[in-house]
């Protein structure tokens, strides 16, 4: 990704939070304020978290350790298998095999079998068997490739995790702070920011998020092992301009509409995606006519927030 700003963020739907009825209070600190009962995230706090996010994930990576991409939900599942391909790193992405971390030994064993599944088949040794055993064996080889199978390469525990709503992943977040795996989440407002070391706040159920936060988590690993040049994270805006941005995001009467109750609701994702491109247009026009501030580089979103502020 060669950008990242306040309004790649706000087109890509990051601010709309949860409805504020099923929010985690201990996610404040990372909402802006509440809209027609749904929750607003502060994109200051998203842009730091998306950094600081990057940067650790470059530091893991350049260490030679594994970064394990967690995500099974429908949205996102796809952009997980993608991206993690693309920095070689590996994933899950149709549902957590319980025990995977703390059990890591028995899954091997699994992968092991796999393995020998896939040489029967290319020796011809699996025409030995009765038809039955054959259907059989093969079932087992597509019940572990479908479990497992974006783990197979990794031959050892990871350095670091990435997620993808650690809410519906609680049993990998739970695995991780047990063996005391650091943790990269896309936490929505109704997550628990306690258990995550860098949060990186926004919506978890826009594709475009999913697909902006995935891309970036990528982009540092491929930084870490010296797969791409080294370069930015992406570019950031003053702190002035991207609060006039938020407020602009904030203010038109159609945030509800735009992210119609956003988990309670079954309404298509591509459709919320849409109204909440229409929503974000909206916002940065009126955000362009108050101010017209030039966007820097993004070592400036440390200095962005006034002196004695922390990155989450």
């Amino acid at each position: 990704m060669e950008t990242l700003n306040i309004r790649s963020l706000i087109k890509a739907g990051f601010h709309f939070g949860h409805r504020s009825s099923r929010w985690n209070p201990a996610m404040k600190p990372y909402i802006f304020k509440q809209r027609n009962q749904i929750h607003i995230i502060d994109l200051m706090a998203t842009l730091r978290g998306l950094i600081a996010a990057g940067k650790l994930t470059e530091a893991i990576a350049a260490k030679g350790e594994a970064i394990l991409f967690v995500g099974t939900k429908k949205q996102g599942a796809e952009l997980v298998e993608r991206e993690a391909g693309r920095c070689n790193s590996p994933y899950v992405a149709e549902r957590w095999p319980g025990g995977l971390l703390t059990n890591y030994t028995t899954v091997r064993k699994r992968l092991d079998r796999l393995v020998e599944l896939e040489e029967m088949e290319e020796t011809g040794g699996i025409d030995l068997y009765s038809k039955k055993m054959i259907s059989r064996l093969r079932r087992e080889k597509r019940k572990i490739l479908r479990n497992l199978g974006g783990v197979r390469k990794m031959d050892r525990m990871p350095g670091l995790l990435v997620i993808v709503d650690p809410a519906q992943e609680r049993i990998a977040v739970k695995e991780a702070v047990k063996l005391e795996i650091p943790i990269v989440a896309l936490t929505d407002t109704d997550g628990e920011p306690s258990e995550i070391d860098v949060v990186v706040p926004g919506n978890d159920d826009s594709i475009a998020a999913i697909e902006i936060y995935l891309s970036v988590m990528a982009d540092g690993v491929l930084r870490g092992t010296g797969d791409k040049p080294g370069g930015p994270v992406g570019e950031a805006v003053p702190e002035a301009e991207s609060t006039e941005v938020e407020e602009a995001a904030a203010e038109p009467d159609a945030p509800a509409a735009a992210e119609p109750e956003q988990a309670d609701s079954g309404a298509d994702d591509s459709e919320k995606a849409e109204e909440a491109t229409a929503a974000a247009e909206e916002a940065t026009a009126a955000a362009e006519e108050e101010t017209a501030a030039p966007e820097v580089e993004p070592e400036s979103a440390g200095s962005g927030p006034e002196e004695g502020e922390e990155s989450p």
